[in-house]
């Protein structure tokens, strides 16, 4: 705790340092600890994943099932398997490192820094991240995007992660809503107006996704999505 709390220990003033109370110290680390898992799965291939399987869920006419928990944990297990040459360059280039007293705190921040910037900016698309660089109050475009501010690269990439899902969903939905129509359009022609068509086709979405064996292909095509 102590190594924690030291860069916190002092702030530059007006010409002095001033020191916090060992209170304001600990409540400064937990907020930051708070924000931090946030902060880490916007920067990860997550929101991605999870917005793709909420969709799906929609589309199968599933409004609990598969549970939250379910689809948050294996959007999880898909962001840390899709992103395991990121996560082993940041551990072998920060954390162990820093484990190991070899470097700094501050060191190890910008070591681990490096690889993620790198995933995101081989991810953003170009449109969403000249958006935010106008909206950021910069003019023109950077040389390189290693000079794009981490603040200004972040929102480009959810945007951008977002976009992907919307499509990606919208793909996924397409099958399953011809389905509802089918069913629906049957059970018109039979005079069938009081039967639910959800009561009918989630059988049939059910047995179809089954027999292609769509969790297979869903979470593969989804994995294969994220473009190292």
């Amino acid at each position: 705790m102590a190594d924690l709390i030291s860069p916190l220990a002092k702030v530059v003033g007006q010409g002095q340092d001033q020191v916090f109370s060992l209170d304001i110290q600990t409540l400064l680390i937990i907020t930051m600890l708070a924000f931090l898992p946030g902060i880490i799965l916007l920067m990860t291939s997550f929101t991605r994943f999870v917005v793709v399987l909420a969709i799906f869920r929609q589309a199968l006419g599933l409004s609990t099932t598969p549970p939250n928990m379910i689809l948050i944990a294996l959007a999880l297990m898909l962001s840390a398997f899709v992103m395991r040459p990121t996560l082993e360059s940041v551990n072998d280039t920060a954390i162990q490192p820093y484990l190991a007293k070899t470097i700094s705190f501050q060191d190890a921040v910008s070591a681990a820094e490096a690889p993620m910037r790198a995933f995101m900016e081989s991810q953003v698309r170009k449109s969403d991240l000249r958006l935010f660089v106008s909206l950021s109050g910069h003019k023109g475009e950077y040389a390189d995007l290693q000079h794009v501010p981490l603040l200004t690269l972040v929102p480009a990439y959810v945007t951008s992660e977002l976009q992907s899902a919307f499509e990606i969903g919208f793909l996924i939905y397409i099958p399953f809503a011809l389905i509802d129509l089918a069913v629906a359009a049957v059970l018109m022609a039979l005079g069938m107006i009081m039967v639910s068509p959800t009561l009918i086709s989630l059988p049939i979405k059910l047995l179809m996704f089954v027999s292609i064996g769509g969790w297979s292909l869903l979470l593969g095509s989804v994995a294969k999505s994220v473009v190292h």
